[in-house]
This record gives C-alpha cells, sequence and structure tokens, in this order.
C-alpha cells in the first residue's frame, strides 16, 4: 500500500513538473539576431505623415533562416495599415521547397493584408516557412512602427 501512494504521488509530481515546462522555438525557427539586426534599414517610399500614424512607405523585413531557407519580405504601410506584402526571398533549394511556398505564401501575404497585421495562422504543411514569413512580416512592421 505505501509503494502505492508513492508511486502515485511521485507520478502526479512529475505529471504537474511536464505540464509546468514552456516548450521552446528551435533555433532554426528564431533566426540568427545578429542578422537581424544588421538588415537593411527601412526604404520609406513616401514622405511621413502628420499625426500618431508611422510613416507611409516600404519596409524590408529582417531574413530569417528557417531549416528550409531564408524569408524576407517587405511590408508596405500607408496610413498606419498594411497595405502590400512582398515576398524577397523564400524557401528554394528544390522542387517540393518551391512547390510549398508556391501554396503557402500568397496564402500569408491574403491573411496579413486581411489582418493588417503579422498575427496570422500558419499554413498547414509549411509551418517553417510560414514562422519565417511571420517573423519577418512583424520586424518590417515594427520598423515601420505599426
Amino acid at each position: 500500500m505505501r509503494r502505492a501512494v508513492l508511486t502515485a504521488a511521485s507520478t502526479s509530481a512529475l505529471v504537474v513538473l511536464l505540464l509546468s515546462l514552456k516548450p521552446h522555438q528551435p533555433a532554426a525557427l528564431t533566426g540568427d539576431p545578429a542578422q537581424a539586426g544588421a538588415a537593411s534599414a527601412p526604404t520609406p517610399s513616401g514622405r511621413p505623415s502628420q499625426g500618431s500614424h508611422p510613416a507611409d512607405g516600404t519596409y524590408t523585413g529582417a531574413p530569417i533562416r528557417t531549416r528550409y531557407g531564408t524569408v524576407q519580405v517587405t511590408a508596405t504601410v500607408k496610413a498606419g495599415r498594411l497595405t502590400a506584402v512582398k515576398v524577397l526571398h523564400a524557401p528554394s533549394e528544390n522542387g517540393r521547397d518551391r512547390e510549398i511556398a508556391a501554396y503557402a505564401l500568397p496564402r500569408l501575404t491574403q491573411e496579413a493584408l486581411s489582418a493588417h497585421s503579422a498575427h496570422i495562422d500558419a499554413v498547414s504543411g509549411a509551418s517553417y516557412t510560414s514562422a519565417g514569413y511571420v517573423q519577418s512580416l512583424q520586424s518590417a512592421l515594427d520598423r515601420a512602427g505599426v
């Protein structure tokens, strides 16, 4: 009986410990912080707007290295809203990478333009590309002040 109580208590403690751990992102998804800081400066194409809106223009996001290649986007902002996203770099090492990018990137762009932010869902089957896209887009929006 004592053994059963001890086993149940230790199992419960282990379950609580495991549930309290927070999941982490693999290094391949986080990009290189040093490289993110060295990314090109924002390139506004318009003049700053008056008031509290961020400057209108096109801003280049940080290049994010993923397991399958680098993802980098530019974001065009007008009146504080995301109006266009252009993919500069996408994984294209092989045919499968190009296939995934061809169906995932238009969906990600459509979602970002609908949400006017980088708070979008990943595309199923393209989780690494989706994560890189979101991170690069967020860095562009951060530079724009959105």
